[in-house]
């Protein structure tokens, strides 16, 4: 008999403060991290730029209860993927904050 029990997903949402004048830099190395982020099995829900207030916001979902994703990307912040990633990140990131959310409707 096959397990039917629903898959628990946990999402993050992500808000970045970019400086002034340097989204077109951000949001061109932010395609480098995707492969690094799924190879540890998160996947984007959304991610939007709203350039007039220099703010990036993206979702980011994982398998799993809340205890799980952190672990999971405690792995993936100390990868050497991740790492070689952020070698090119061009410094634009002035402020930053994320959140567990949960899905309504």
């Amino acid at each position: 008999m096959r397990d039917t029990a629903p898959v628990t997903t946990t999402v993050q949402l992500r808000r970045y403060t970019i400086e002034p004048g340097r989204m077109a830099d951000f949001l061109a190395w932010f395609p480098t991290l995707l492969p690094v982020r799924a190879s540890f099995g998160f996947r984007v829900v959304a991610a939007f730029a709203d350039e007039p207030n220099d703010a990036f916001v993206w979702a980011v979902e994982h398998d799993g209860d809340e205890a799980g994703f952190r672990a999971v990307e405690e792995v993936y912040n100390a990868s050497p993927e991740r790492a070689r990633a952020f070698e090119t990140f061009p410094g634009c990131v002035t402020g930053q904050l994320n959140s567990f959310v949960s899905r309504v409707g």
